[in-house]
């Protein structure tokens, strides 16, 4: 019942291996099963460091919807990790850069908005950050 409905929701097929053992689901499978976990406790905060680093693009683009969608439909405060450009700039709605320990840019609003992605490469390269 409800459960399927949440995992039909991530397009993933998860509906039809209810009782299959989490790891012989693929990568985007389980990242999708984490978020739908992750939607169903009661949390303040949501850290997601690289989840979807391991991804083919597909399943990456079909978890950041689903990680969207629950972000915005529970109100989660939400604390991304990605090295994914186009992402940072896409989601959100602050976007802090770091290196060596150190902030080297932080955007919110139409700064963040108006920002594209190879403004932030080349803040990047000035700052001597592999993008890699």
């Amino acid at each position: 019942g409800h459960y399927k409905t949440l995992l039909e929701e991530c397009g993933l097929g998860l509906e039809n291996r209810l009782n299959a053992p989490a790891g012989t689901l693929s990568g985007g499978q389980r990242q999708a099963l984490a978020m739908v976990i992750a939607g169903m406790t009661d949390i303040e905060l949501l850290i997601l460091d690289e989840h979807t680093a391991a991804l083919d693009p597909k399943s990456s683009e079909n978890i950041m919807a689903l990680t969207d969608r629950l972000i915005k439909g529970k109100g989660i405060t939400t604390l991304m990790v990605t090295h994914n450009l186009k992402y940072a700039l896409s989601y959100g709605t602050r976007l802090v850069m770091l290196h060596a320990g150190n902030r080297v840019l932080d955007l919110k609003g139409d700064e963040k908005k108006n920002m594209k992605t190879e403004d932030l490469l080349s803040v990047f390269n000035r700052a001597g950050i592999s993008a890699t």
